[in-house]
């Protein structure tokens, strides 16, 4: 009777835990441990070979294997010794000099908006969450989550893009992947 009463409890605990589970799947684990970062990504994405054309702040680009214009990148570049994510700045000043980096670009011809910044804390790390939209000539609205951290001398920003038009549907998808990206 214990046995059974026992067996009962377990399973009906396992059900209580895996229901309290979020809906997102499909994830998968990418680990640089060369250079200190980890983050979530969608199954079905593939690496994309930089060559010597990448900027070299460019560590890592992923993009959809079906969805080609989907990707992820992070990019790496150097921080003023001694320096924090907040001595750059507020989750809306970081986010605002993104956005004029990217609206003053050479071709000069992106548009970015701003949605919103937000800063969270994982693992005694500070995170900015910053989201946008930008406006592409011939790719259209592609709605943009990034996430950016400061370690060891290094500022490191996680960037997922997708079209607009696709934005409800990986939204999830993202919000966990963004939050996923850790620096050592």
């Amino acid at each position: 009777m214990f046995k059974s009463f026992c067996a009962g409890l377990l399973i009906v605990i396992s059900l209580f835990v895996t229901s309290c589970a979020t809906g997102v799947t499909g994830l998968q684990s990418y680990v640089n441990t060369s250079k200190g970062y980890e983050f979530l990504y969608p199954n079905g994405w593939i690496p994309v070979n930089l060559g010597t054309s990448a900027r070299k702040a460019v560590d890592v680009v992923f993009r959809d294997l079906v969805e080609r214009t989907e990707n992820l990148s992070v990019i790496i570049n150097d921080v003023p010794d001694g320096k924090t994510l907040e001595d750059l700045g507020s989750p809306s000043e970081v986010g605002y000099r993104l956005l004029k980096a990217i609206n003053n670009t050479p071709e000069g011809d992106r548009e970015a908006e701003f949605i919103r910044a937000e800063a969270r804390e994982n693992k005694d790390k500070k995170y900015y969450l910053l989201e946008y939209e930008e406006e592409v000539p011939e790719q259209g609205t592609r709605h943009n989550i990034a996430s950016v951290a400061v370690s060891r001398g290094k500022i490191f920003t996680f960037n997922l893009s997708t079209p607009e038009k696709r934005w409800d549907t990986v939204k999830d998808a993202f919000e966990v992947a963004v939050k996923s990206f850790t620096v050592r």
